[in-house]
């Protein structure tokens, strides 16, 4: 058998404070082979990023390998000197990071950057770094590579950013890639791009990885074997779809039960939650780390003695480690609770009719150009949004969603068309013009729920002051009471109203901003993108949430996304939009079933699937999208439409085409032959 290109056996990584040793990750092991792709995968505070970061050997001067190997190719690397490490890091094992900006330098040219690590780690002439950097570049799907040569990181896109930094870790062809959540920050469309070259690439030079993600259907769709990680420690390990299809820890079960997958839906199969929250290094149980927090749990038997490792069949390919393995139903199917929730009704609470926001810009007016441009946010939309349901705009980054947004709280002005709420055009009055009964009724939940709440005041400050700001009780002790009747609502403690948030978790801190946001009782809620930066099981917990608090208010909720899968669970109707204009409306199952309009079936096809049995038919779109200082001319999407029909799609605009029950898809091609397409999802 070969020798591993990583052996990670027993590893146990603290953290040293001033008063105590904080115990990050314990005893954990894993192996990544020659051509592996290993997911390693778990929540926030599980301690994925700590073993990548003691793979590199990058843990601070606070950080210490307290127990077990780490080998490379087998040799134990707390042996190798510091110039060892120097020379294999980069070359032999590079890493990726989850923000590309923080592995580039804002003042240096790209060329710059990249030249460099050919130069330093093989010592070839400036000219062949120059020559393999571009044909790095070219590999990665970067147009014009010498013009990304010459530019400054500011000046590319955060897809090409990723790239970039991509090309830069593969230029030395490294034996060993680690992968840190490098997908996070991007679009369905942008990440299912890159994925899919790293995937290409990797194989192309023989690369093995460690992809580190609490995405699980990105990891099914990356990797080929599996690690779950749980409070510092190894849960479960083995080949992907062997785990995926007969998990046998209580743990990888539920985070698998809180994904919303294709033909789940609110009223059908509402999504279960872990209970309970990720322990912390110093209040582990004693016994299992996850007892607390298991379904199985039986304190006799659980609680005990420290749970070991082990093998689920004889081939020794599959471990967890669980007391109950053999005792648990693992087949028995979870009952059932369908929702008895009210459908939404057909009165209409809020109506955009052409409304257009246009924004003046002088093209490089810091450096004094005179150049004028103007930047069409939202052009000429369209569409309704009903009392009590859920209407999701979906689309990429910079399509316009947030700028509607922005439009009907009142932080922009319309530049043209109406905006009427309660029979009233409130599209052109500001936030700071608007009554108190306006600005209660409609509300936001933002997208970060780490920069909303104000680190210098308590929970209970916070939720009170937006009482007051929204005219709600009269008296401190009213908004008090209210205070704590909100806590009740978002399933928080009443005693966290003295809690300051840097003492909460991100799950605790997105309830409070929901809270926040349903202090007045308002009639429609707009919510940004509000689980993309919570773990899979806490925002599970949070939709929930969600759902239940609008159907108690009869609230209608703007679900702001670029997340299908959410998308398809969360919503009623829903409207596509692509580089300001709408492409698609119409019910959640229109818009999930043929006829798509093709970027609608290009998004749906990004989304990463955390089911095996689900196959889905992959659509890559070239290309980025277009600046709106200068969109395309006839369908803005034609530049890069796989199905665009030449002198007509690049030059007239797109017809609205009306199908059944107020579909509409806004395409040259004729429905009937959108209608031919295959569904993108097929089991």
């Amino acid at each position: 058998m070969s020798i591993p290109v990583l052996e990670i056996e027993n590893l146990s990584v603290s953290f040293m404070t001033r008063s105590t040793e904080v115990p990050a990750v314990m005893d954990f092991s894993m192996k990544v082979l020659e051509g592996d792709a290993m997911g390693l995968v778990g929540e926030s505070g599980c301690g994925k990023s700590t073993v990548a970061l003691a793979i590199m050997n990058y843990l601070g001067g606070n950080g210490k390998i307290t127990g077990g190997t780490i080998k490379y190719r087998g040799k134990d690397m707390s042996s190798f000197s510091e110039k060892e490490l120097e020379d294999i890091r980069g070359s032999e094992i590079a890493m990726i990071y989850q923000e590309p900006m923080a592995s580039l330098n804002p003042a240096m040219r790209i060329s710059s950057q990249l030249i460099e690590v050919p130069i330093l780690h093989e010592k070839i002439t400036k000219e062949e770094a120059w020559k393999r950097s571009i044909d790095m570049l070219e590999k990665v799907n970067l147009p014009d590579p010498e013009r990304i040569m010459n530019a400054f990181p500011h000046q590319l896109s955060g897809g090409q950013q990723q790239r970039i930094v991509i090309a830069m870790a593969l230029l030395s062809k490294p034996s060993l890639l680690l992968l840190d959540e490098p997908t996070t920050a991007l679009d369905v469309t942008v990440e299912a791009g890159i994925i899919n070259l790293v995937k290409n690439l990797s194989k192309e030079i023989g690369t093995s990885m460690l992809f580190v993600s609490h995405n699980l259907g990105l990891i099914l769709e990356t990797c080929n074997k599996i690690t779950v990680m749980y409070s510092g420690e190894t849960v479960e390990t083995g080949e992907i779809n062997e785990v995926f299809r007969n998990m046998r820890h209580p743990y990888t079960q539920g985070l698998l039960r809180s994904i919303p997958l294709p033909g789940k839906n609110k009223y059908e199969a509402p999504l279960r939650a872990i209970s309970g929250q990720l322990p912390l290094p110093h209040e582990r149980p004693q016994g299992c780390n996850f007892g607390p927090r298991c379904p199985y749990f039986e304190k006799e038997l659980c609680s005990v003695n420290e749970v070991q490792m082990q093998a689920i069949n004889s081939k020794k390919l599959h471990f967890s480690r669980c007391s109950k393995i053999n005792l648990i139903d693992w087949n028995k199917k979870i009952k059932s609770s369908k929702k008895v929730g009210r459908k939404p009704s057909n009165d209409i609470l809020l109506s955009i009719d052409h409304l257009s926001k246009d924004y003046d810009v002088a093209a490089n007016v810091v450096f004094g150009g005179k150049k004028k441009g103007t930047i069409k946010a939202n052009v000429d939309l369209n569409f309704d949004a009903k009392v009590a349901e859920t209407l999701a705009i979906v689309g990429e980054s910079g399509c316009g969603k947030s700028t509607f947004a922005k439009v009907l709280l009142g932080l922009e002005e319309a530049s043209s068309g109406r905006v009427d709420f309660e029979n009233k055009n409130i599209g052109e009055i500001t936030v700071e013009e608007r009554d108190k009964k306006t600005v209660s009724a409609i509300q936001m939940v933002f997208q970060n729920p780490f920069d909303t709440l104000n680190p210098s005041h308590s929970v209970g400050n916070q939720i009170i002051r937006t009482l007051e700001k929204v005219g709600v009780g009269s008296t401190v002790e009213e908004r008090r009471q209210r205070m704590h009747e909100l806590l009740d609502l978002v399933k928080l403690p009443r005693e966290f109203e003295k809690r300051m948030p840097r003492q909460l978790s991100g799950g605790q801190k997105q309830r409070i901003g929901i809270a926040r946001a349903f202090a007045g009782s308002p009639k429609i809620v707009v919510a940004d993108e509000p689980v993309s930066a919570l773990d899979v099981s806490v925002q599970a917990a949070v939709i929930e949430l969600l759902i239940d608090i609008q159907e108690k208010f009869d609230t209608t909720m703007l679900f702001i996304s670029h997340d299908l899968s959410v998308v398809r669970y969360v919503a009623d109707r829903v409207v596509v939009m692509y580089l300001g204009k709408i492409a698609e409306t119409g019910t959640t199952e229109q818009i999930f079933s043929p006829p798509y309009h093709p970027y609608t079936e290009a998004l749906l096809s990004a989304v990463p699937i955390a089911d095996p049995d689900i196959k889905k038919r992959q659509i890559l779109l070239e290309g980025a999208l277009p600046s709106p200082l200068n969109p395309p001319k006839g369908c803005v999407f034609n530049t890069r439409c796989p199905s665009a029909i030449s002198g007509k799609c690049d030059s007239i605009d797109p017809p609205i085409q009306k199908l059944k029950n107020g579909h509409t898809i806004s395409c040259h091609i004729d429905i009937k032959e959108l209608s031919k397409k295959d569904n993108v999802f097929a089991q």
